[in-house]
């Protein structure tokens, strides 16, 4: 296997126009953190962008971060705390659910968080990965140099092409540069937790403290087997998480106010600062399944009013456990004892009785065997399919860069 791994762009336009030549795809790596993400890959070349790292322009007054985009998200945290900012859309960290050692996990990179599309509990404040994202600078398939948007925030020329790079895992074009809107830190966290609720119960609860005005940046809840698991939550049974952030004057008046709207029905507890940063921090990386062994892990997106209907339709079905993060509107499941990983029951759950149901489940950790046998993300219908192999068409005809990733020969 050929191995090749560019310093600066220059480099890495040739290396994508020599295997263009020879038409051998490239399986595209920075810190290979997120290489269970996706259908698995045996490519005869390797294009590893991890020397195309480093903080490139940072304007802390104007919150704009561009980097190389191998650059890991550590370094990017530790220079955006010196400053008091934050990657808004907290991009997980996979390692512990892909039980990868340390030198990989702490790998992972800003430019395969944005490529991924991977955001945390705060999306449903902030919004997502790629709405944070603001230009970047690449590689076609074609082995064209291209780049879209700027560095202000106001400016949105190209803006549409950051919207396609994020969360097309590589397939159009391999990442140089990146650059992305950061925001302040919050002075102080806390976390209102309301036990002993049923899923129904709970999803009416989160759906309350999202329509309120106190601004919350975290719904979760989490059933009784796995609220076991969080040393943070001692003992507690199912519990809904609500987190606050913000001046601490603020935090304590919104708290209050969310403890007297919602827990006049059920027990209740509170998180304080650094036990919040904790709890989230898991529920981000997606810690209460990674010590559940070799289950089928699926997130599901689906409207919140649905989430819970539809983790308990798969609990019914089969061995599984499962939270919901985003207010209801995304379901975590890991799953044992089927042959197809749950792809089936899971996808006409999202469709319905009546086949109306909108949503997406994808496969977020799986054997090769699995990864390769059933759709890792969600079948396009007809249409979409068409137009993005136009869009891949345009973008990397020959099939150069991670053919495969997303689908079966795409």
């Amino acid at each position: 296997m050929s191995h090749f791994a560019p310093t600066d762009l220059h480099e890495l336009r040739d290396a994508i126009g020599e295997a263009l030549a020879v038409e051998e795809p490239l399986e595209v790596v920075a810190g290979g953190s997120k290489r269970g993400l996706g259908r698995p890959l045996q490519l005869p070349r390797t294009l590893d962008l991890s020397s195309l790292a480093g903080i490139r322009d940072y304007q802390p007054s104007e919150l704009v971060l561009s980097t190389g985009a191998a650059t890991p998200i550590e370094e990017v945290d530790a220079v955006l705390a010196q400053a008091g900012q934050m990657l808004a859309f907290e991009p997980p960290d996979f390692g512990a659910l892909y039980g990868l050692p340390a030198s990989i996990a702490g790998r992972r990179t800003l430019g395969g968080a944005i490529a991924c599309n991977l955001s945390g509990p705060r999306r449903i404040k902030t919004g997502a990965a790629r709405d944070h994202f603001l230009g970047f600078r690449a590689v076609s398939g074609r082995g064209e140099v291209f780049k879209a948007g700027g560095k202000v925030v106001k400016n949105v020329t190209g803006y549409d092409l950051c919207k396609l790079m994020s969360g097309s895992h590589g397939t159009l074009a391999a990442l140089e540069e990146v650059t992305v809107k950061v925001l302040p830190q919050p002075e102080a966290l806390s976390t209102v937790m309301l036990c002993g609720l049923d899923a129904a119960a709970a999803v009416r609860n989160l759906n309350r403290s999202l329509a309120s005005p106190h601004e919350v940046s975290g719904a979760v809840y989490i059933p009784t087997p796995l609220a076991a698991g969080f040393k943070q939550l001692s003992g507690l049974a199912a519990v809904v998480a609500l987190r606050l952030e913000g001046p601490l004057p603020s935090v304590v008046f919104r708290r209050e106010e969310l403890l007297a709207e919602l827990g006049s029905d059920c027990e209740t507890s509170v998180l304080g600062h650094e036990a919040s940063i904790a709890f989230w921090r898991a529920i981000r990386d997606v810690l209460p399944l990674a010590e559940l062994g070799d289950r089928a892990i699926w997130r599901v997106s689906v409207a919140p009013s649905r989430g819970a209907e539809l983790a308990e339709m798969i609990a019914r079905a089969f061995d599984a456990n499962w939270y919901l993060d985003w207010a209801g509107g995304l379901v975590w499941a890991a799953i044992a004892g089927a042959d197809d990983g749950g792809a089936a029951v899971i996808r006409a759950a999202i469709r319905g009785a009546d086949g109306r149901g909108t949503g997406h489940a994808t496969l977020i950790k799986g054997s090769p065997e699995l990864r390769r046998s059933v759709p890792v993300f969600e079948p396009l219908p007809p249409p979409l399919a068409s137009l993005t192999n136009r869009i891949k068409e345009a973008f990397d005809p020959r099939r150069i860069l991670n053919p495969g990733r997303m689908v079966e020969g795409g």
